[in-house]
């Protein structure tokens, strides 16, 4: 569903590139995980395949389609992207049936063409809610929200930079849970970018490793959670995650 081809991405002409030759092969209706610690790139790929960085050197496909630098409709038809911070990501003036309609106006098409109530209640938020302004919800509603605008167009593919870690932790797997749901339900294809193994290890059937811009290791999640991996980063980011929290 998504190949990535010798991926670069530089802030600026000259300067040293920030990803470099990231290839990536992604099936239809898997989760994919890309780890990694904060500032190694992973979000920048991310945000390469959904449109808002343009610049990039190499070659993305979804669905067996080239992508054009500039991404037409169509394409946010069939890809969307769920952000870190659900209150950063919806209109704080905006009620909550305002911007599930948003993706429609924006695609020209009937705001009426699809069930807000229902698409609510898919992601687990009654109804009623809709009338609130994003500040009247707690974090893990707003998330559900954001979910629940990400499928309004029925996309086949969804984005997830970190969608958990702004979220309390007892919120987390609620959400997680959700999201492999949806996923088995609706046949999406998921690339969740996280630093965190745990919840790579619950979502993902493979997972990229990436330091300092480049895929140093790709695992299939049993690896992972047996330590079988290679690379010396790939040991030193899973011996952190094991020892994280723990008291010396």
């Amino acid at each position: 569903m998504i190949e990535i081809n010798n991926l670069t991405i530089r802030f600026g002409s000259g300067q040293r590139p920030v990803v470099r030759n990231v290839s990536l092969l992604i099936k239809r209706g898997t989760a994919f995980g890309l780890v990694g610690e904060s500032g190694c790139g992973k979000s920048t790929v991310l945000r390469a395949i959904s449109g808002l960085n343009p610049n990039y050197e190499g070659r993305i496909k979804v669905d067996g389609d080239t992508l054009d630098r500039q991404r037409d409709r169509q394409f946010f038809r069939r890809v969307q992207m769920v952000f870190q911070d659900p209150y950063g990501s919806l209109h704080p003036r905006k009620t909550i049936r305002s911007q599930l309609k948003e993706p429609l106006r924006n695609q020209g098409l009937a705001t009426n063409s699809v069930d807000v109530d229902a698409l609510l209640l898919a992601v687990g938020l009654d109804p009623s809610l809709t009338y609130r302004f994003p500040h009247q919800l707690s974090g893990g509603q707003r998330q559900r929200v954001a979910i629940a605008r990400a499928l309004v167009l029925n996309p086949a593919v969804l984005l997830l930079d970190e969608p958990t870690s702004a979220l309390d932790v007892s919120v987390q797997a609620e959400i997680l849970n959700l999201l492999e749901d949806l996923r088995k339900e609706r046949g999406l294809t998921y690339l969740l970018v996280s630093h965190d193994l745990a919840v790579v290890s619950h979502m993902c059937a493979r997972v990229a490793i990436m330091e300092a811009g480049e895929i140093v290791e790709e695992v299939d999640i049993e690896r992972l959670r047996k330590g079988a991996v290679e690379h010396g980063y790939s040991r030193h980011l899973l011996d952190a995650s094991r020892n994280y929290g723990r008291t010396h």
